[in-house]
C-alpha cells in the first residue's frame, strides 16, 4: 500500500505533479472534481486546434485518440489510479500532449481503414504511456546513457543529480507504477542538453519549457519514428529511488542494468 496522493507529493520523480497530488489529499478525487482541478493553472488543457479538453466516463466509438480529437473528452474511469496520472499529465505538460494526440490522428488519417497502427503511433504511445526527459547540462552524462555506461551516470556521476541532470517522468503508466517501484522498471527516455542555467531557473519555468521542447519533438519524424527510438533508463538506478542504489555494485546487476547490444555488422 503506498498511500494516497498527497503522500506521492515530496517523492522523488514526482516533483512535476506535487501541486496536484497535494491538492487531492488521502484519496483520489472524483472524476468530476478532477476535471475542476484542470483549471487551477489559470487555463483549461487544450487540444492543438484550441478545443479545451474535458474528463469523460465514456470511451470513443472510434477509438481513444481520434474520439479526443473529435469532442475534447478525454476517458477517464473513476478511482483509477493510472487514468489519474493521464489527466495530470495533461495539467503539467499541456503542449505535450495535444501535440501527442495531434500526432496520432495525423498518422490516423494517413492510413486506410483497417492498415496497421504503424511504428510512428508505436512510439508515440509508448512514450505516453512510459516516457521520460532526460535534461542534462553535460553532454558526457547523456553519452553515458546512450552507451548504457550506468555506473558511469548513475554512481561515478552521482553528485551531478539535480544539478547537472534530472528526469521528468511523462508516462502516465510509469508514473503509476513509481508508487510501488519494482525490479526492472523501466522508462522510455528522450535526452535533452539543457544550458547549467536550466537547473538553477523555478521549476515552473523548467516544467513549460521541457512542455515546449517535447512539443516540437514530437511533431517530428526523425524522433518519433518508431519505438528504437527511445532510449531505456532503469528507474532503480536513479540515485536515491531506493536505499539499495547507495551501493556500488547494485549497478552490477544485469536483469536491470543491461549492457549496450551490439548489432553485428551487415553481410554482403
Amino acid at each position: 500500500m503506498t498511500g494516497g496522493p498527497a503522500a506521492l507529493a515530496g517523492r522523488l520523480l514526482f516533483e512535476p505533479y506535487a501541486d496536484q497530488l497535494r491538492a487531492s489529499g488521502a484519496y483520489l478525487p472524483s472524476r468530476e472534481a478532477l476535471d475542476q482541478s484542470l483549471d487551477a493553472c489559470g487555463a483549461r488543457p487544450c487540444l492543438a486546434d484550441g478545443t479545451p479538453i474535458r474528463l469523460i466516463a465514456s470511451a470513443h466509438a472510434e477509438g481513444y485518440e481520434a474520439g479526443i480529437a473529435r469532442t475534447g473528452g478525454v476517458p477517464t474511469r473513476s478511482d483509477d489510479w493510472h487514468d489519474y496520472f493521464n489527466a495530470l499529465v495533461w495539467w503539467r505538460f499541456p503542449r505535450a500532449k495535444a501535440a501527442l494526440n495531434a500526432a496520432h490522428l495525423a498518422e490516423i488519417d494517413s492510413r486506410a481503414q483497417g492498415a496497421p497502427r504503424g511504428r510512428r503511433r508505436d512510439a508515440l504511445t509508448q512514450f505516453d504511456e512510459c516516457g521520460v526527459v532526460v535534461s542534462a547540462s553535460d553532454p558526457a552524462l547523456l553519452d553515458c546513457l546512450r552507451q548504457h555506461d550506468w555506473r558511469g551516470l548513475f554512481w561515478d556521476a552521482r553528485a551531478a543529480w539535480g544539478h547537472r541532470i534530472s528526469v521528468t517522468v511523462f508516462g502516465h503508466a510509469s508514473l503509476d507504477q513509481l508508487r510501488a517501484p519494482f525490479l526492472g522498471l523501466c522508462g522510455k527516455a528522450l535526452l535533452w542538453e539543457v544550458s547549467p542555467a536550466w537547473f538553477a531557473s523555478e521549476p515552473a519555468l523548467r516544467w513549460r519549457e521541457l512542455d515546449a521542447w517535447l512539443a516540437d519533438c514530437i511533431g517530428r519524424q526523425d524522433v518519433f519514428g518508431a519505438p528504437r527510438d527511445l532510449r531505456p533508463l532503469p528507474f532503480l538506478g536513479v540515485p536515491g529511488l531506493v536505499a539499495a542504489n547507495a551501493a556500488a555494485d547494485y549497478y552490477d546487476d544485469t536483469r536491470q542494468f543491461r549492457p549496450l547490444r551490439v548489432r553485428p555488422p551487415a553481410t554482403l
